[in-house]
């Protein structure tokens, strides 16, 4: 009898621990799976070498990797030298509702050590300006003993995020996170210099002509308007003559800014060649450029510029030629089409000096 009742209990015994197995196998199988993504997530964060890149990486893969509601990323940027580059790169930010800029006047926060805790409005709502979590941890980023920013990660969960947790996890998260992050900024600040003309800080002719080629492969693709303006200063060679070269470079840099105002955060500058720029339109017809082309000539026109050594400020004017693809043509290559579109410019400008200066000129 008794050996019946110890037999049952072994088999009752062995199932349990068989079932125990079975758990530790299946929690080993998830912790896998959990250790698998977040290497994943590592491996693509570290291999992010563009801004669009790691934003995204940030705002849309960490969430589900860490099953959060809401990850966002805020910048400590006051100088605003990272946004400058980001409207060079043509990221607007209202594509990334996620990525943020620290005001110098916003609510303190941590400087040093992760916060984790419940949300409260008068701390965190400029960090979650879209969503309200029910508990959150901050983040602070710091490379070289600076701040450069924070990020806040959300949970809909109270138990989430609690002020008891070890904090060794998102310590280590917030360490990749900087160094990724100033490593992409530094590399876009390269590019920044290799693509962008050092005396008027508009972009360059290598940048013009290649982003001008992508345009085109798209407008071929979408079927959409593309246009160029071809902009000479008038005279500039009097200038220099007269007043020197630094004088002229101070007119470069005055005419550049004036044209930069009156463009679209999608439109492209470039600084041709000595008083040459050209500017890149999209969605933009030949009715549109001339419109443009006719703000930037009045813009420089309307109001003369202060230079050093003259004795009364220096009337400056500027000729442009318009011209259009509406669409690009397909059959042609966007290489052979970037030259059209440009030899058409250059010819509408070439007629616009010829007619008298401070005019603008469409391409037939």
């Amino acid at each position: 009898m008794n050996s019946a009742v110890d037999t049952q209990a072994l088999m009752e015994e062995n199932q349990q621990l068989h079932a125990e197995l079975q758990d530790l196998l299946e929690q080993a199988r998830i912790n896998q799976q959990i250790m698998q993504r977040h290497q994943a997530f590592d491996l693509r964060l570290i291999g992010s070498s563009e801004f669009r890149d790691l934003i995204e990486t940030v705002s849309l893969l960490m969430p589900n990797t860490f099953n959060l509601e809401i990850v966002t990323l805020s910048l400590v940027d006051y100088a605003f030298d990272v946004r400058r580059i980001l409207h060079d790169l043509q990221i607007g930010l209202d594509e990334y509702p996620n990525l943020l800029f620290r005001a110098e006047d916003g609510p303190a926060l941590p400087l040093e050590k992760p916060t984790l805790g419940p949300y409260q409005d008068d701390v965190h709502q400029s960090l979650f300006p879209t969503y309200r979590p029910a508990s959150v941890a901050i983040l602070p980023l710091t490379r070289h003993q600076t701040l450069i920013g924070y990020l806040a990660l959300g949970s809909a969960h109270e138990g989430r995020f609690t002020g008891n947790l070890a904090t060794d996890f998102i310590e280590r998260l917030a360490s990749v996170v900087a160094i990724c992050l100033e490593n992409v900024i530094n590399n876009e600040r390269l590019k920044h210099i290799g693509l962008t003309d050092p005396l008027t800080g508009v972009n360059n002719r290598r940048y013009i002509e290649q982003r001008m080629q992508e345009e085109i492969g798209r407008a071929q693709r979408d079927r959409s308007a593309l246009s160029c303006l071809f902009i000479d200063i008038d005279h500039f060679k009097r200038v220099n003559d007269k007043f020197g070269h630094q004088s002229g470079d101070d007119v470069l840099r005055e005419v550049a800014t004036r044209i930069k105002k009156e463009l679209r955060l999608s439109d492209s500058l470039g600084r041709y060649g000595g008083e040459e720029f050209i500017v890149l339109l999209t969605q933009a017809t030949l009715h549109d450029a001339e419109r443009i082309a006719e703000r930037i000539r009045a813009s420089v026109a309307q109001q003369a510029i202060e230079i050093a050594g003259a004795d009364e400020a220096l009337q400056v004017t500027v000729s442009i030629g318009a011209a259009s693809q509406t669409p690009p043509d397909r059959s042609m290559p966007a290489d052979q089409a970037r030259q059209k579109l440009i030899a058409s410019a250059d010819e509408a400008l070439y007629r616009a000096k010829e007619g008298g200066r401070n005019r603008v000129m469409l391409a037939g």
